[in-house]
């Protein structure tokens, strides 16, 4: 019983987390992501391979403060867990509007897959694969690249 009861205490952390780094995103809280991520966290978005929380954030605020309005929508989260570690997969659909949020809009439709470990009494994100399924609407018009 204590077991199932740790295991829903984890799920619901690791959620939580997962949540946390979408708003993160929006919010430019580059610090707020850095808090949940491993200092030896890897991850590919989609543009090859990265290590490191700053690396990943470097990337985020690559695109991110090119942009106007964002909004990350995460949905259909399932975690996975054994003892200290865990793998959760969770959609997303992020919108990014351009710098003067006009109707022009960029939007991927993707797939998490997260790996986590439970360091110091706190889940930390140590893998992130964004699985890219779609792409709509213009990089350029959006972030000037």
């Amino acid at each position: 019983m204590q077991e199932q009861f740790e295991n829903l205490l984890a799920v619901r952390a690791i959620e939580q987390n997962i949540i946390a780094i979408a708003r993160a995103m929006d919010s430019h809280d580059w610090d707020a992501i850095h808090a949940i991520t491993a200092e030896d966290v890897v991850a590919d978005m989609g543009t090859g391979r990265l290590e490191g929380p700053h690396a990943i954030t470097d990337l985020m605020r690559h695109y991110l403060e090119r942009c106007g309005t964002t909004q990350h929508l995460i949905g259909n989260i399932v975690v996975d867990v054994s003892g200290e570690v865990a793998t959760s997969r969770a959609y997303v659909h992020d919108s990014h509007l351009p710098p003067d949020n006009s109707s022009e809009v960029y939007f991927t439709l993707g797939d998490y897959h997260d790996r986590w470990e439970k360091r110091g009494g706190r889940w930390l994100m140590v893998e992130r694969i964004k699985h890219n399924r779609a792409n709509v609407g213009s990089l350029n018009k959006v972030f000037g690249l």
